[in-house]
């Protein structure tokens, strides 16, 4: 469950998917989410916790900027979310935040409430800056790498949940990954750069089988890969090493397990992904609010229920590709065409398909040298 505790950002991002992109209905809501909205949604997670004996719920506090949200409203949040989940259902808190705001103040909270902490960077100053900025211009990684210096202490390093990085292929990329090893997170990730066939990605034609963003990224998988034991995670590489092994995927860009992603507006409106707001105005809404509706109803709506069909939900393409159980079909947004909505391989097919490739090359040649090795 994504609480979307403050809609608005200290920072102006120029690619931000909820700012920058054709859904702009971030305007006509609330800044903060009230207390009230927060206790009706702890109620519907509560709710749902028991109703499917469910042993552990995320919660993921975001905006916006949710720290702008204060210290006194992010408290409530954990509070009333723990009060309403059964004993029998365990609560992991998490906060993905610019760390623009993340003082010792707030980490202390953070630490009261047992809060995960996710941020947001892009790479060293010259590469963050290209893009993640405040309204005046000024670049934001000097403010976010104190942040990490601060959440790498002692005192609050089992906070620390990762850094999130989105690619920007005019980076490169090794000085981007060895740039953020210096702050030394457990996790990383890379995403894509949100896009579809109508929109695309920034430097992703829709007519070539050039693949900019499988080359951006091999040199960074072949680097961390090879360096045992590895410094950190990469969820998106280690999603597809375990699909390409027979396993299962972390993340909702590769492999074909259902969404399990709700989002709740600063409003109390039910929604899902933000992503879908980079494809049409109002794509991700169900019309729901917390105030008179069971997340089971919004999980019932087929928009909702075409993101869980799995295999028989992806475009006659993908169905018939070799990859499919390991791409899944690439991330729902991804897929979106003005013409005919979501019956489309990902605009990133080419990028995935390499990447894929290439990781599965890399665990074969491996597997061949442990298997010449084994004793008979």
């Amino acid at each position: 469950m994504l609480l979307k505790i403050h809609s608005r950002c200290n920072l102006a991002c120029d690619y931000c998917y909820v700012y920058q992109h054709v859904d702009q209905t971030w305007r006509d809501r609330p800044r903060t989410m009230s207390r009230a909205v927060v206790d009706l949604a702890a109620t519907r997670i509560g709710e749902h916790a028991r109703q499917h004996g469910l042993g552990r719920v995320t919660v993921i506090l975001h905006g916006g900027e949710p720290l702008l949200a204060g210290r006194e409203l992010v408290g409530h949040v954990a509070r009333s979310v723990r009060a309403a989940v059964p004993a029998s259902t365990a609560v992991d808190l998490r906060v993905q935040t610019n760390g623009v705001l993340l003082d010792e103040t707030f980490l202390d909270l953070l630490d009261r409430y047992d809060i995960r902490v996710g941020v947001s960077l892009d790479g060293p100053e010259a590469a963050n800056d290209r893009h993640r900025i405040f309204a005046n211009g000024q670049g934001s990684h000097q403010a976010v790498a104190q942040a990490l210096e601060r959440l790498d202490q002692h005192r609050y390093r089992h906070l620390y949940g990762g850094i999130l990085c989105t690619i920007n292929l005019a980076n490169d990329p090794l000085d981007v990954y060895r740039s953020l090893l210096t702050f030394a997170p457990p996790r990383m990730d890379f995403l894509l750069p949100h896009g579809n066939w109508t929109t695309p990605p920034p430097g992703r034609r829709t007519d070539s089988a050039e693949t900019p963003y499988a080359d951006w990224l091999r040199p960074i998988f072949d680097e961390w890969y090879a360096t045992r034991p590895q410094r950190t995670g990469i969820r998106l590489f280690e999603s597809l090493i375990d699909l390409l092994l027979g396993g299962s995927s972390g993340s909702e860009v590769v492999g074909l397990s259902p969404s399990d992603l709700i989002t709740v507006e600063t409003d109390g409106a039910i929604e899902q992904g933000d992503a879908l707001k980079t494809t049409a105005e109002g794509m991700a809404a169900t019309g729901l609010h917390v105030r008179s509706s069971t997340f089971d109803e919004a999980i019932a709506q087929p928009a909702f229920r075409s993101r869980q069909s799995g295999l028989a939900g992806l475009a006659a393409t993908c169905r018939r590709c070799p990859l499919v159980r390991v791409c899944g079909g690439g991330l729902y947004a991804h897929r979106y065409r003005a013409a005919n909505g979501f019956d489309n391989p990902s605009v990133y097919c080419p990028d995935l398909t390499a990447l894929i490739t290439h990781i599965r090359s890399r665990l074969n040649a491996e597997l061949a040298a442990l298997r010449g090795r084994s004793p008979g």
